[in-house]
C-alpha cells in the first residue's frame, strides 16, 4: 500500500494523510470492500476540463494507483442537448497527457440507460415513482423553499398501471418536450430541498453523441450519478462539496433498489485567483469571442495550460501541494506558477533570445569573422551537456538592457560603461545612433578580447550581464506574452449591473513580431520549452512552422509565491 507521495507534515512533525486517504486506508484495514479499491473520474462532456478537474483527476487516479485499485474514465452524457464528440476527444487527450491510464475502463452513462430505465420502472412497480404534468415553473413552484414546505403534485397519487402506462409512451416518444416528468415519491416537506420528489427522467427529443435517437427521454444527473458507480461497483464516489446536500437522495434511490452501495466522500473543489472555474463562464468567454478557443493560453484549461507551456509533471506536483480538504478556500494562481518553475527550471533548456532588439556594432571586432562560444544547456542538469553559439561584430541585445542617461542602481549598459556578455565577452558601450524621432537605433561599442568566456585576467569585475544573439546567424520569431486574463483576484467582484467579464485583463496577451533567438531553435517544435535567459520560461507553440518561428510565454522568472511565503515566515 503505497502512501508515501501524498503525506503531509502535521504539527507534531509526524506524517499525515489526507482525509480521503484515511478514510481508503481504514477500509482497506477492516476488509470494507473485501480489500477492493475501485474509484472514478466522471466528467460531464459538455466543455473542456480546466486545472480543478486536474485536482479530482490525481485524487481518483492517485487514490487507486497509491492502494492497488483501478480507476474508472466515465462520461456522464445524460444531457444531449450542451454534450459533443468533441469535448469527449478533448478529456480522453487532457487525462492522458496527465499521465492516467484507465486501460479497458471507458465507460458512458449511455451505456447504461436501459438498466437506468429498468430501474425506474422498478421504483414505479413499488409505488415509489410517478408521471408528473407539472411544468417545470410549475414543480418550482410546488416545491417551496428552505423555510416553507412544498406541497403535493396533483399527479402523485397516480395509479402504478397509469404510471407505468405513460412512462413506457414517454419513452415511445409520443409527447412533446417538457410536457411530462418522472419524479420521485419522496417527501415534499423534507427539510432537504432535494428530496422534495425530484425529477428523474425529462423528455428532451435531441440527438445523442452515442445513442444516436434511440431515446427521447433522458435520466437526471441525480438519478443517473449513484446508479453509475453502484453499476460499476465503485467503492469510494469521490465528490465535491456541492454533491454533500445530494448525498441522501443517492442513498434513499440506491436503498430503495436494493443495489450496491458505494461510499460517497466530498472534497473541495478548486478556486483559483485571478481566473474563473465555472465551465459556464469558460464557455461565455469562448463563445462571445473574448479568447482565442479553449485552448487559449490565458485559460485555465488543461489544454490552455498544454498550450501555454506547463507540463503534466507540474500540474500534478501543484494538485499534490494544494492537498484535499473539506472546506472551500482560494489558492494563490502564483503558487501554481511557483509549482511551474520548479520543474521547469529543473528540465528546460537554456537559450538565448531578444524579445525587443536593440543593435550593437563592436567596432574592434573583425567585420568578417564568426566564432563559435559554449554555453551551458541546463545548470541544473549536467548530463544536458553544451552547446555552440555564434559570435560577431553584430549583435542584438534588449532594448530595456541600455538607458542613455541611467538612474541609480541601474547597471546594464549605458554609455561609458562596461558589461558582460553572457559566455562572450565584456563590451564597453562608445556611442549610439539615434533616427530622425531620437530614438535610439543602434549601439557602437568596442569589446575586450582578453575576456573571452566572461572573465577579465586581471580580476575586474562589472556589474551586469547581457544575453544576445548574433544578428548574423539569429532567427526571426513572434513571441506571445501572455499575462492574467483578469485584473482582479476574484473576477466575480463587479459594480452592479456588470458581471465577470468587465474584470478581463486588457493586457492579458502582447504579440511581439520582431524577436530574435539563437540558431539552435531553428529546429523547435511544439511542445518543446525553453527557458530564455533572463526571460523567462516560453515554449513553441503550435502555430509555430519552419518559416516562422512562434513562442508563447509560459512564466516569467520571477517567483512571487517563494517571496510572499518567505515574508509570512518571518511574521
Amino acid at each position: 500500500m503505497k502512501i508515501s507521495n501524498n503525506r503531509k507534515s502535521g504539527s507534531d512533525g509526524n506524517a499525515r494523510i489526507d482525509f480521503i486517504r484515511q478514510i481508503v486506508a481504514e477500509d482497506i484495514k477492516t476488509n470494507k470492500w473485501h480489500g477492493r479499491v475501485a474509484t472514478r473520474f466522471p466528467p460531464e462532456p459538455n466543455g473542456y476540463l480546466h486545472i480543478g478537474h486536474a485536482k479530482s483527476i490525481c485524487l481518483n487516479f492517485g487514490i487507486a494507483e497509491e492502494f492497488g485499485g483501478t480507476c474508472n474514465l466515465r462520461f456522464d452524457d445524460t444531457n444531449p442537448v450542451k454534450e459533443e464528440q468533441e469535448y469527449i476527444d478533448s478529456i480522453i487527450e487532457d487525462v492522458r497527457w496527465l499521465g492516467f491510464d484507465w486501460q479497458d475502463r471507458l465507460y458512458y452513462a449511455s451505456d447504461y440507460f436501459e438498466q437506468m430505465y429498468q430501474y425506474a420502472i422498478q421504483l414505479i412497480k413499488a409505488g415509489k415513482a410517478y408521471v408528473c404534468d407539472l411544468t417545470p415553473d410549475e414543480i418550482r413552484e410546488y416545491r417551496g423553499t428552505l423555510t416553507k414546505p412544498g406541497k403535493d403534485s396533483p399527479y402523485r397519487n397516480r395509479s402504478i398501471e397509469e404510471n407505468l402506462d405513460l412512462f413506457e409512451r414517454m419513452r415511445a416518444g409520443e409527447f412533446p418536450d417538457g410536457s411530462r416528468t418522472l419524479r420521485a415519491k419522496i417527501d415534499m416537506a423534507h427539510p432537504n430541498l432535494n428530496m422534495r420528489d425530484p425529477v428523474m427522467y425529462r423528455i428532451l427529443h435531441a440527438a445523442h453523441p452515442r445513442t444516436s435517437d434511440k431515446w427521447c427521454i433522458y435520466p437526471t444527473y441525480d438519478w443517473a450519478h449513484g446508479l453509475e458507480d453502484s453499476i460499476e461497483g465503485i467503492t469510494h464516489s469521490i465528490c465535491t462539496l456541492e454533491f454533500e446536500n445530494h448525498r441522501p437522495l443517492y442513498d434513499w434511490f440506491l436503498g430503495q433498489l436494493g443495489i450496491f452501495h458505494s461510499q460517497q466522500i466530498e472534497f473541495a473543489r478548486l478556486n483559483l485567483s485571478f481566473t474563473v472555474m465555472s465551465k459556464r463562464k469558460l464557455q461565455q468567454l469562448v463563445q462571445k469571442g473574448l479568447v482565442n478557443g479553449w485552448d487559449d493560453p490565458r485559460l485555465p484549461t488543461i489544454s490552455g495550460l498544454r498550450r501555454r507551456g506547463y507540463s503534466p509533471a507540474a500540474i500534478r506536483y501543484f494538485c499534490k501541494l494544494i492537498g484535499i480538504n473539506k472546506f472551500n478556500s482560494t489558492i494563490d494562481i502564483a503558487l501554481l506558477e511557483h509549482c511551474l518553475r520548479d520543474d521547469l527550471n529543473k528540465t528546460s533548456a537554456r537559450v538565448m533570445a531578444v524579445l525587443k532588439p536593440l543593435k550593437v556594432i563592436i567596432d574592434n571586432y573583425p567585420e568578417n569573422k564568426v566564432e563559435e562560444l559554449e554555453a551551458i544547456n541546463n545548470p541544473e542538469d549536467p548530463a544536458a551537456g553544451t552547446r555552440n553559439v555564434p559570435f560577431s561584430r553584430e549583435l542584438y541585445i534588449e532594448r530595456d538592457d541600455f538607458m542613455e542617461e541611467p538612474p541609480k542602481k541601474f547597471y546594464r549598459l549605458a554609455p561609458g560603461r562596461e558589461v558582460r556578455l553572457r559566455y562572450a565577452y565584456f563590451i564597453t558601450c562608445k556611442n549610439m545612433v539615434k533616427d530622425a524621432n531620437g530614438e535610439i537605433v543602434e549601439l557602437h561599442c568596442t569589446y575586450d578580447p582578453a575576456t573571452r568566456g566572461g572573465d577579465a585576467p586581471d580580476g575586474r569585475k562589472v556589474k551586469s550581464t547581457l544575453h544576445w544573439v548574433c544578428a548574423k546567424n539569429a532567427l526571426k520569431a513572434e513571441v506571445r506574452l501572455y499575462d492574467n486574463l483578469f485584473t482582479k483576484e476574484n473576477p466575480d467582484e463587479t459594480e452592479e449591473g456588470q458581471d465577470f467579464t468587465s474584470n478581463l485583463n486588457p493586457d492579458s496577451l502582447e504579440v511581439l513580431t520582431d524577436c530574435f533567438v539563437e540558431p539552435s531553435l531553428k529546429d523547435a517544435k511544439p511542445p518543446n520549452r525553453y527557458q530564455f535567459e533572463r526571460l523567462g520560461y516560453f515554449c513553441v507553440d503550435e502555430d509555430s512552422t519552419k518559416s516562422k518561428l512562434v513562442f508563447n510565454r509560459t512564466v516569467t522568472l520571477k517567483d512571487t509565491w517563494a517571496k510572499i511565503k518567505k515574508s509570512q515566515e518571518k511574521r
